[in-house]
């Protein structure tokens, strides 16, 4: 069985990635409440962090 690759707007993103910045939860934490992987997380948490220091992807 192949597994479908999700996709979440940029919307969700920044809010998952929020969840670690602005309100104190771990990445494991997080990607657990929000079903996705951690992996995915961090990187979302990575360009948020750079997006804030003026640094555009």
């Amino acid at each position: 069985m192949i597994k479908q690759r999700r996709s979440f707007t940029p919307g969700f993103k920044r809010e998952a990635a929020g969840l670690v910045l602005d309100q104190g939860y771990s990445h494991i934490e997080a990607s657990a409440r929000l079903g996705v992987v951690e992996s995915a997380l961090r990187r979302w948490v990575s360009q948020l962090q750079q997006e804030r220091n003026g640094v555009i992807p």
